[in-house]
């Protein structure tokens, strides 16, 4: 039988962090060091911070070990599933210590400080929380135009036409609660439409989903987003949640 000092160590590991932060990185270089200050200003909860990287070759890593020294909830973790966006996903939801976990992006498209209001969603009980560029107070500045607008599209009439608690469906940046995603089989075999994956999936399985507003700011980088290939699946799920609102499908977890 565990001792009381036993429990109660158990407990403070447990609790040691209100927060998890898995952010994905390809290459970053210096940019990351900028994101990684940012976030550390901006955010008021104790968290730790996920850094998930491919290779060892990846130029973010040296970077992120200086600044390990000053932040010691920074941790490196290498891709346990093999290369790609959505096993750097997977990896960073697996390994997240807190019951809030959030994803974002690394290369500052992302506002930070937005996981404060975020927080406070989950802490009001909310599964998933929708960083939206598309409901009223949140823009997209700057962006390929024909992205944006099947972007804008698909979450608006998503929220509409199956009552999605959210405007904005495939923004990456959410906020999800660690019991919604035990309870929920991952079936990307892509990368980011994982977002909208889990959005309907937690909508339509009884979870509770809200929103906040956001800034979204396209940078001047190399984009690794290909319509063509990235479009069908992201569509999958559109036309899933079209088909549980209209047929009752089955629930899939």
């Amino acid at each position: 039988m565990a001792s009381n000092k036993d429990s109660s160590v158990k407990k403070s590991l447990i609790s040691q962090y209100d927060l998890s932060i898995v952010m994905p990185v390809y290459n970053e270089g210096q940019l990351i060091r900028e994101t990684i200050g940012k976030v550390e200003s901006s955010i008021k909860y104790k968290h730790e911070l996920l850094i998930i990287y491919d290779m060892d070759e990846d130029t973010s890593v040296p970077q992120v070990k200086k600044l390990q020294q000053k932040f010691s909830n920074v941790k490196l973790i290498k891709n346990i599933y093999g290369r790609g966006a959505l096993n750097a996903l997977k990896t960073g939801l697996t390994s997240a210590k807190s019951d809030a976990i959030c994803v974002m992006m690394a290369d500052l498209t992302d506002d930070p400080k937005v996981l404060n209001r975020m927080m406070e969603k989950f802490n009001q009980g909310f599964d998933v929380i929708a960083a939206s560029r598309y409901m009223e107070g949140g823009q997209q500045i700057g962006g390929p135009v024909v992205k944006q607008i099947l972007s804008r599209i698909a979450g608006i009439s998503l929220h509409y036409l199956v009552g999605l608690p959210t405007h904005d469906a495939t923004n990456s940046f959410r906020l999800y609660s660690k019991k919604f995603l035990q309870k929920t089989k991952i079936e990307s075999d892509g990368g980011f439409e994982l977002a909208i994956e889990l959005t309907v999936k937690a909508h339509f399985n009884g979870f509770k989903v809200a929103e906040v507003p956001t800034t979204w700011t396209y940078l001047a980088k190399e984009s690794r987003f290909y319509l063509k290939k990235w479009l069908p699946k992201y569509f999958k799920w559109y036309l899933w949640a079209l088909s549980k609102k209209l047929h009752g499908f089955p629930k899939s977890n």
